[in-house]
């Protein structure tokens, strides 16, 4: 016979498993440069890999003019889809987040088709299409 101890023990023990696994699928997938003026962020539909998938960055320092008809920050955040072209946008939220971990200078990131390459001089990252952005603190390139 199991004594009360043990059912609490294991209900315990299954509740922290299954926080564990939910806390898991909800990290976000993406990465920081070293320096940690850049974060990247995956993000799909629904959670399913597709062409509906985006990639967006966040820079933190930067310079970049922002246009008149931009009322919340402009230049800071980037994004592209899977198979379309890569954009500033204008956006008053970031996806910055300490938590990610560190994309290593020289190193490569890759998924569902988009490729990030850290450099001491800055991220650049692009899709299938050969379509992306380099980010730097000096300079900001789309193409």
């Amino acid at each position: 016979m199991i004594g009360p101890r043990a059912v609490i023990l294991a209900s315990t023990l299954l509740a922290l498993i299954g926080a564990g696994a939910a806390s898991a699928q909800d990290r976000p997938i993406g990465f920081l440069t070293p320096s940690k003026n850049i974060a990247c962020q995956f993000f799909t539909e629904n959670g399913q890999t597709s062409d509906k998938a985006v990639l967006r960055c966040s820079i933190m320092n930067m310079e970049a003019r922002r246009p008149a008809d931009c009322e919340l920050d402009y230049g800071h955040a980037l994004e592209m889809s899977a198979k379309g072209s890569a954009n500033r946008i204008c956006a008053g939220d970031t996806v910055m987040d300490l938590s990610l971990p560190v994309l290593a200078y020289g190193e490569v990131w890759q998924r569902a088709g988009f490729t990030c390459r850290s450099e001491q001089t800055g991220l650049t990252c692009f899709n299938a299409m050969q379509r992306g952005f380099a980010l730097a603190r000096a300079e900001q390139k789309v193409f």
